[in-house]
């Protein structure tokens, strides 16, 4: 079951991608689509009876090189059943909206051949996550890390006649690549401590504790090897799961089309990150530096996204910084060690955020592909089924439950989970943390409603046609929002004991690793006071009241205080000036080098070299070469007659026998 589960979106990527021209574009996009649809159930049967029979299923042989051995092998426990349905789950999906989505897209002539194209990059991408998780060892792993880098170019890249998706693909591939280096690293540090790269070795506790004990010699400092490790392989979680520093690619991944922005930035491409670094548990246990290093980077991620998500004007990069503010949440969870309550989010959150992104798509579809929501307004009535979706899935990223219970949305259960550890995980950068996720869920509530109350509520803006023509999205868009919906409401409250309540330990099994002796935060978190668990349902109520006072009942407040605090406002608007700090560090200087070489290595020094060659030594030598061709045949005999006497005394002086 779970060899046709990993390889049916491969099959279907191969038949859509080289075989739609001998049976048929639609029928190609069935074929990938149903495979799809098939993983998706074989995986929800795998999640569901499995019952902690953690096992291994090798594949091939893969690579023998020295003392390097590793088999292409599908690693099977509560982790890779998790992500399982996640991904087959919210692509299988897309996948079922692109039919509609894609179905007269604005960019393409007609008679193009992109719609196969575009489901056999899709289903390229699931098969390479697939392969993610279901690594058994780092090079697996890494493969499909790399796979999912290469779609998500194509993808983003896939309106290939825009030069702002053009850019925005190569930014991602860039910006990865970073992150991918510093992971690369990390692989290679970690063999050369263990001569392994397997997971049964590795994630072996007893490994991690020896590994703990070495140290690293760098220039004139000895680091502990762990610490050096682990950062390097949280460098490649913070690359692709767009943390702070490495999250510029994340907002201009939204040039793709739509479907693509719900398929990489809810459930799969982003969070690998957070996935990774739950494998790896039991080295970060024994890490020290490195844990504390995360839970800053997660939680300043967290602040960081819902600030600039407070101002933006695009729906989709709204939603764009808010999947970067949730992956800050889920890698704090992470940091402080409360792995289970990390996935328990990275759960919740694919369905909550695969269906914003999905009915934000049927926002843009219903607007004729207008994006920028101070042109929208008054929508609900035109398209009523869309503004449940989004209602929904606005109640359960914002936090909406009833206090003190585990009654409530998805991302009300799961958020809470992960602020009440943070609490529990004491003082220091935990501490840091909780303060930073809470004032960030109130962020969260404030333009998440603020995106709802200017689609959907007020007066209508923008062009009076648009608005006259907006209509709902046909039923093959709806039916995938319908079945996020469930997810968005019920998943929290379903799997809440296994993920965070008594069932965790029998849940998880071996797939996660914590420390007894020094972590105690999952249990701890079940003990703090009741403010503490209060405090994200009266930030969440806080961003409310604020977004309905500024966009319903003063609808022109925001354009004054915006004027008032221009600066802030400027700052905000522009994501906190990083994108031109690093062109004025990084971007320009580079463009400057190239420039240099162009034109004065490769135009003076090279083009300018062979041209000299070519203008003055070599006609010099042709011209006196000219000149020997006397076209008399005496003078050719004289020349031999020369060359002949040369030979001759050579060998009399040296006798031949050099």
């Amino acid at each position: 079951m779970e060899q046709i589960l990993l390889f049916a979106p491969l099959v279907g990527a191969l038949i859509c991608g080289f075989g739609h021209r001998m049976i048929g574009e639609k029928a190609a996009m069935m074929v990938a689509t149903g495979l799809l649809f098939l993983s998706a159930i074989l995986s929800w049967v795998a999640f569901l009876t499995f019952h902690g029979n953690d096992h291994v299923i090798p594949l091939m042989r893969w690579v023998e090189s020295g003392g390097l051995s590793t088999d292409w092998a599908i690693r099977v426990d509560r982790l890779t059943v998790i992500m399982l349905i996640v991904i087959t789950t919210v692509s299988s999906l897309v996948h079922l909206y692109s039919w509609g989505y894609m179905a007269d897209d604005p960019q393409w002539k007609e008679g193009e051949r992109y719609k196969p194209r575009f489901f056999a990059y899709l289903s390229f991408f699931t098969w390479a996550m697939l392969m993610l998780v279901t690594a058994d060892n780092l090079l697996q792993l890494f493969f499909g890390w790399e796979g999912v880098g290469v779609a998500s170019y194509l993808l983003i890249g896939f309106y290939y006649r825009k030069p702002t998706a053009n850019a925005a693909a190569i930014k991602a591939f860039v910006v990865n690549r970073v992150g991918d280096f510093g992971f690369s690293l990390g692989i290679f540090g970690l063999y050369f401590l263990t001569k392994s790269i397997n997971f049964s070795e590795i994630l072996d506790p007893h490994t991690a504790e020896a590994i703990s004990q070495q140290t690293i010699r760098f220039l004139s400092w000895d680091i502990n090897a762990l610490e050096v490790i682990t950062m390097l392989l949280f460098i490649g979680a913070m690359g692709k799961s767009a943390q702070l520093f490495l999250h510029t690619w994340l907002p201009d991944a939204m040039e793709g089309p739509t479907p693509v922005s719900a398929l990489i930035h809810a459930a799969t491409m982003v969070t690998a990150g957070v996935f990774m670094v739950c494998r790896l548990s039991p080295l970060m246990e024994y890490a020290t530096f490195t844990p504390n290093f995360i839970i800053v980077i997660g939680a300043t991620t967290a602040f960081f996204a819902a600030t600039v998500g407070l101002v933006q004007n695009d729906i989709k990069r709204v939603i764009a910084y808010s999947t970067c503010s949730q992956l800050g949440y889920m890698f704090v969870a992470a940091g402080i060690g409360a792995y289970p309550v990390a996935m328990f989010h990275l759960f919740t959150h694919a369905f909550f955020k695969a269906m914003l992104f999905l009915g934000a798509g049927s926002v843009i579809h219903a607007m004729h592909h207008e994006q920028d929501m101070r042109n929208y307004g008054n929508l609900r009535k035109k398209i009523p089924y869309t503004f449940a979706a989004m209602m929904i899935g606005t109640l359960a990223i914002t936090g909406v439950g009833i206090p003190l219970t585990h009654i409530g949305f998805a991302g009300f259960l799961s958020k809470d989970a992960i602020i009440e550890s943070t609490f529990a995980a004491g003082a220091g950068p935990a501490q840091y943390a909780f303060i930073m996720l809470v004032i960030a869920a109130a962020m969260t509530s404030f333009y998440s409603w603020r995106l709802i109350f200017l689609t959907f509520y007020g007066t209508e803006r923008g062009d009076k046609h648009t608005h006259e023509h907006a209509h709902e999205s046909p039923m093959v868009m709806l039916i995938p929002l319908a079945v996020l919906a469930l997810g968005a409401i019920f998943a929290g409250m379903l799997w809440y004991e296994d993920f965070f309540g008594h069932h965790v330990e029998e849940f998880f099994g071996h797939s996660v690793y914590a420390n007894h002796d020094t972590n105690h935060v999952i249990h701890d978190a079940h003990s703090v006071p009741n403010w503490v668990k209060v405090s994200p349902f009266v930030a969440m109520l806080s961003g409310f009241i604020l977004a309905w006072i500024m966009y319903i009942k003063k609808p022109t407040a925001p354009a004054k205080l915006a004027e008032q605090h221009s600066g802030l406002y400027a700052f905000l608007q522009n994501k906190w000036y990083f994108d031109e700090l690093y062109d004025l560090i990084f971007v320009n200087p580079a463009k400057a080098l190239g420039r240099f070489l162009w034109k004065k290595g490769d135009g003076k020094v090279i083009d300018g070299g062979i041209n000299g060659l070519a203008m003055g030594i070599i006609p010099f030598l042709t011209k006196w070469a000219g000149r020997a061709q006397s076209g008399y045949l005496f003078h050719y005999a004289f020349a031999m007659f020369l060359g002949l006497a040369a030979i001759i005394t050579y060998f009399a002086i040296t006798g031949g026998a050099h």
